[in-house]
């Protein structure tokens, strides 16, 4: 059991931090279809073992593309509640999958069904809402509940009518979408960003996500974003079908996609899909997939959702695209936690409308499997259209007296030998403190939003550390005006602003320092969990590995690093130092707390009319401790919408009493938020 517990874990912090790569960062560092990979794992772990599911588990939530409140994005946008959820599509791979959901949803139904197929655009997706013909709010995805307002933004794409003409314009709706960005576009954008010496993204689709979120919303306008609309809501509103709906929006002068059909039959939509599956290679613009729903909007609505998907629409994802090109060479790259991964040099060839150039081989063990070879010819896919990697060789291409490559022994930017720990596939470069990439990818880390929230990036530490300035975390604490001002590119503002980011950083709580320090395996939750019980860095370094296994989820792995980290004394040294520069290295005094739930355990099942992550933050300053399972120990389980069914059934077994989210208010005396409550409507 403890096997699948750790596994679970290791499955959710992942998949937490790929949706946050993905959604905030725009910087997704692995395919749509090795995350649905991963996420069908924890599913069915979850399955298998119904005892280990939390509300807050990635199989259970929409993922999220708002900023935390201390980034200059959030700043700039509001965040505004969704009148109604937006959901994610349940996805497949196969046209059998695609048959079944057609089956489910046509059981039952007195007539037969249609099915609307439209084309899945590969961008970000957009809530606009129209009142009177004239838009009043555009919302971002965000976490499904709330969302960023970027209505100035899209006053700027010019595919987006600010007021509406025709008849039958209801006095108010949404219509749902995705904000995309043409090749041409983004082909154009990533040439400006190299000439002038940034990085290109990676594909369209981070290129619009992105984009949508800049401050300037001039260059908004300039950057030749798109838009398609597919998701009509509202109440009252007179259409039978879905199709229906989307006609009546185009003749309002709203996009909708041309690139539909209505189909009878499984069969009609796997010819709808294989037609596609080659077309979309002539579309000016990317798309992933086939978005197959049920017609009918009264079926649609007795259908309903799922915590997180709605019933009556699935999303067929297209195979990744393939390319055949010559490998010209292999580096090998060292990572913030000394993974040698190994990196193919090819002839640059076109892919999903990218030029690829490099692509990941993994690990040693991949190399061996593929027995790749320099000057060999290979095919490179480009999973959900992100990060390239090569799948086989061609051999009848293999040129003669090939010579297999032969992974590094020691470490190539430091020379130190490599090891490699039981049961691993990655080879690691020891030498922690003085390998170059390793000590700037920590203190990239160190810096980092989710961290201590430094404006610095990857790099302004490269030229610290190129300088001699910064050798560790405690360095940065010593750099004073003239330093930063003797060096290249840096002026008063950048110097002053840098600084005064260092200042605000003392201020930053103990549990984001901790994460900040690098403990190996100790990622954020588990940093939080660690601080809430020990209350002090001291406390927590003096634990033995006995007591670091009684703290919350935390096991053999996690507790052996924790101990390992404190029995460094140069780790010992650096957190001195940043002891003496003045960081927080304690939790807040307990009375500096509300009281008001001082000794209770509580769990949390459901949503709010505030996030989740608020309303823990709303029992953990009333002194509660939140617990992601129903034991005899929980004092009561706050139950929102949609709860999970079965915290309430162990919750009624173990005689635990529930408490809606109106009574939790009173029970802290608070007054809680008033929201208009609607019936759903959907079209």
């Amino acid at each position: 059991m403890e096997d699948f517990k750790q596994r679970i874990e290791e499955l959710r912090s992942q998949l937490a931090e790929h949706n946050r790569r993905y959604y905030v960062e725009n910087s997704p560092s692995i395919s749509d279809y090795d995350f649905d990979m991963l996420m069908n794992e924890l599913i069915a772990l979850e399955k298998a073992h119904p005892e280990l599911v939390t509300e807050d588990s990635p199989t259970r939530r929409v993922g999220s593309d708002l900023a935390d409140g201390e980034d200059a994005v959030s700043r700039e946008f509001r965040h505004l509640p969704h009148r109604y959820p937006m959901l994610s599509l349940g996805n497949t791979y196969n046209t059998g999958e695609v048959a079944q959901f057609v089956t489910k949803a046509s059981k039952g139904s007195e007539h037969p069904l249609s099915f609307c197929c439209e084309l899945k655009f590969d961008g970000t997706a957009i809530c606009l809402t129209y009142k009177a013909g004239k838009l009043v709010r555009a919302l971002t995805r965000g976490d499904g509940i709330v969302g960023d307002d970027v209505l100035r933004n899209v006053h700027h794409i010019h595919s987006i009518p600010s007021v509406l003409h025709g008849e039958g314009i209801p006095d108010e709706f949404e219509i749902r979408g995705e904000i995309y960005m043409p090749y041409k576009s983004f082909d154009a954008l990533c040439a400006e960003r190299e000439e002038d010496g940034e990085a290109p993204f990676a594909n369209p689709r981070n290129a619009a996500s992105g984009s949508l979120k800049l401050t300037d919303s001039a260059e908004v306008g300039r950057r030749g974003l798109e838009c398609t609309l597919y998701h009509m809501l509202g109440e009252d509103l007179p259409f039978a079908t879905h199709d229906e709906a989307l006609t009546k929006a185009a003749s309002w002068g709203l996009p909708v996609s041309g690139h539909r059909q209505i189909c009878r039959d499984i069969d009609e939509i796997e010819k709808f899909i294989s037609y596609w599956d080659t077309e979309r290679k002539l579309l000016p613009f990317a798309t992933d997939g086939v978005v197959i729903k049920v017609n009918e909007l009264p079926v649609q609505k007795e259908l309903g959702f799922t915590s997180k998907f709605p019933r009556w629409a699935v999303a067929y994802k297209f195979k990744a695209e393939q390319a055949c090109t010559e490998v010209l060479g292999i580096d090998y790259q060292v990572g913030r936690t000394g993974a040698v991964t190994p990196v193919a040099n090819l002839t640059p060839v076109p892919l999903s409308g990218t030029m690829v150039k490099r692509a990941t081989l993994h690990n040693a063990e991949q190399m061996e499997a593929l027995d790749i070879r320099i000057g060999d010819w290979v095919y490179v896919e480009k999973g959900g259209e992100i990060i390239p990697k090569i799948t086989a060789v061609e051999l009848s291409k293999r040129p003669l007296l090939s010579e297999k490559p032969v992974f590094p022994e020691v470490c190539p930017d430091c020379g130190t030998p490599l090891v490699r720990e039981a049961d691993q596939a990655k080879w690691f470069c020891p030498n922690v403190w003085a390998c170059p990439t390793q000590v700037k990818e920590s203190l990239v880390h160190f810096l980092s939003r989710r961290a201590m929230n430094v404006l610095a990036g990857d790099a302004t530490v490269a030229q610290l550390y190129d300088k001699g300035l910064v050798r560790n975390s405690a360095d940065f604490y010593d750099l004073k005006y003239t330093d930063l001002y003797r060096l290249e590119g840096w002026k008063e503002k950048s110097c002053e602003r840098f600084l005064k980011s260092l200042e605000n950083s003392r201020k930053v709580t103990f549990d984001h320092v901790l994460y900040a320090i690098g403990i190996r395996n100790v990622g954020e939750t588990t940093a939080k969990m660690l601080a809430r019980h020990y209350r002090n860095i001291d406390a927590l370094a003096s634990a033995s590995l006995e007591e670091l296994q009684q703290v919350g989820d935390i096991g053999e792995i996690i507790a052996a690093s924790i101990r390992s980290f404190f029995e460094e004394p140069r780790n010992v040294e650096n957190i001195e130092r940043l002891r003496k520069a003045g960081l927080q290295f304690s939790m807040a005094e307990e009375g500096a707390l509300d009281a008001m739930l001082e000794g209770q355990t509580i769990v949390i099942t459901g949503t709010y009319d505030i996030s989740r992550d608020e309303m823990k933050a709303l029992v953990e300053s009333h002194s509660g401790r939140i617990s992601s399972g129903v034991s005899a120990k929980t004092s009561f389980v706050l139950v929102g919408r949609n709860p999970g069914p079965e915290k309430i059934k162990k919750a009624g077994e173990l005689g635990v009493r529930t408490v809606s989210e109106r009574e939790f208010y009173d029970i802290i005396g608070q007054t809680m938020p008033e929201t208009e409550e609607k019936e759903l409507t959907l079209f």
